[in-house]
């Protein structure tokens, strides 16, 4: 039972899936933009690449002769992977869900047109033309985004005519790679946003990790928690809606699925195909298995019993204000001295404003108050400090 797996994107989230596929004793090479990137620190061997070239990525591939080869990140040179497949390379999830999930256009058409599944209206925008007219169709406010970024770079909630124009350059300038559109969706009026962590196997049936709250800003997940209150009639919905599109987009792994919960319902909001940033907080023990060491399990074909609630937990991230490229962290002392708390440095080797560079965690029994257990991880992330 051992593979080399070659990790396309090497970050916080990668980091802790090197630490539990090594665990289950495989081989992980990591690969980056950059070197020194947080996952490179764990695995095994790296690789420093531009991963949306498509020669690069290819000798990278031609030099490990991965079994599995695993995207952490948005940016990749996705197409490539239809050819790996036909090497006999494992894709996680999937090649065809790792081209539909890299690009907002094709997972939206896909949730919407093909599978029916409640989303906001949208519009496709490539000109300042197109877009200005979305949003007359739209109306105020609407939300912006690049139909290629990740961390929600580029993403935008548009409320006045004045601003349509930074808001247009923000989410083109913004954009990953060679694609240059933008999506203009209804505003959702929700009282709460959650992750669904979703776990589709090779042998066995789809299963469905306690839901998550999540609260962002400037489209990145600011702090998470666990167990979220959510109706039961909500969660069937959910979990009926993230099966159908899991399904349709096909492989096997941890999927983030994404949805607002309304007044109205569910509404389907997006979804990553691996684990996800609000899943963080599952590294406090919330659950018997963190979505890493789920996301590991699952890849490798090893069979996952059950997935149940232990605890109530809250996550709430460490960022960055500045650009540097010497920096140290303080007051991490001072953040473990309350009870039941914890921290993850992601030792990021730079600083840039609002770069996350390290979460704090905090737990307590199943049935603690979760809006306390916010309000302690918020006090711990404030006393450590990027200086």
């Amino acid at each position: 039972m051992h593979k080399k797996i070659l990790l396309l994107g090497s970050g916080e989230l990668g980091k802790e899936l090197v630490i539990a596929l090594k665990r289950l004793g495989q081989t992980v090479i990591a690969v980056d933009s950059y070197a020194g990137a947080p996952a490179m620190q764990v695995a095994d061997g790296f690789e420093v690449i531009d991963m949306l070239n498509g020669e690069e990525l290819d000798s990278a591939v031609t030099k490990h002769q991965p079994d599995l080869v695993v995207p952490e990140i948005e940016a990749i040179r996705t197409e490539r992977f239809y050819e790996y497949e036909k090497q006999n390379i494992q894709v996680v999830p999937s090649a065809r869900a790792a081209n539909f999930t890299m690009n907002r256009k094709l997972i939206r058409d896909l949730a919407s047109k093909d599978l029916g599944l409640r989303t906001a209206k949208y519009f496709y925008a490539t000109t300042y033309e197109e877009f200005t007219k979305a949003v007359s169709d739209i109306g105020f406010p609407c939300v912006v985004k690049p139909l290629m970024s990740s961390s929600g770079k580029g993403q935008s909630v548009l409320k006045k005519t004045e601003d349509q124009q930074a808001v247009w350059e923000y989410a083109i300038n913004n954009s990953r790679g060679d694609i240059k559109e933008v999506i203009i969706e209804e505003f959702i009026s929700f009282h709460t946003e959650i992750t669904l962590l979703t776990v589709t196997q090779k042998n066995g049936t789809t299963l469905f990790c306690p839901p998550i709250g999540h609260r962002q800003e400037r489209g990145d997940y600011q702090e998470s928690w666990q167990p979220v209150a959510i109706s039961e009639s909500d969660y069937n919905d959910a979990c009926a809606m993230a099966e159908k599109v899991t399904t349709a987009l096909t492989g096997a792994g941890l999927w983030g699925v994404e949805f607002f919960l309304t007044d109205k319902g569910v509404f389907f909001s997006e979804l990553s195909p691996r684990p996800h940033d609000t899943g963080m907080v599952t590294l406090a023990g919330t659950q018997n298995l963190s979505e890493f060491e789920l996301h590991a399990r699952t890849i490798l074909g090893l069979p996952i019993p059950e997935i149940k609630l232990e605890r109530a937990g809250a996550s709430a991230v460490v960022l960055a204000n500045k650009t540097a490229a010497q920096f140290t962290i303080a007051g991490v002392e001072k953040a473990l001295e309350k009870i039941n708390t914890d921290v993850r440095i992601f030792g990021k080797p730079t600083t840039r404003p609002y770069r996350r560079m390290a979460v704090a965690l905090v737990y307590d029994a199943v049935d603690a108050d979760v809006n306390e257990l916010r309000k302690k991880a918020k006090n711990a992330a404030d006393q450590i400090t990027i200086q």
